[in-house]
């Protein structure tokens, strides 16, 4: 199987807590992999294919947590796969560094 991802990833074990679009409670998980485009968040409560949610995740060297938005493109029995929305300048530039170094 060829990778087609457009961005590289890098690995992180990081908490996050996601909002499904229209709710209010935050649901645990952990990013396990992290690039530009998108994450992978292990969670025993994923979200269907295609639901709208945001993220909330402190990244590694960062001191304030970050918001992203982000689509569910793939959902297994241990998590899912999202790839974010529109992300602002300070949080392409930390998951860019972090995908270099490799953390």
């Amino acid at each position: 199987m060829s990778e087609l991802r457009r961005h590289q990833r890098a690995p992180v074990d990081v908490p996050v807590e996601f909002v499904p679009k229209g709710g209010s409670e935050r649901i645990a998980g952990r990013a396990r992999d992290i690039s530009v485009g998108g994450m992978f968040i292990e969670t025993a409560r994923g979200l269907p294919f295609s639901s709208e949610l945001v993220v909330h995740a402190l990244l590694p060297g960062q001191r304030t947590p970050f918001v992203l938005p982000a689509v569910v493109r793939w959902a297994g029995k241990d998590g899912m796969g999202v790839q974010f929305g529109l992300l602002g300048a300070r949080e392409t530039h930390a998951i860019t560094e972090l995908t270099k170094s490799g953390t």
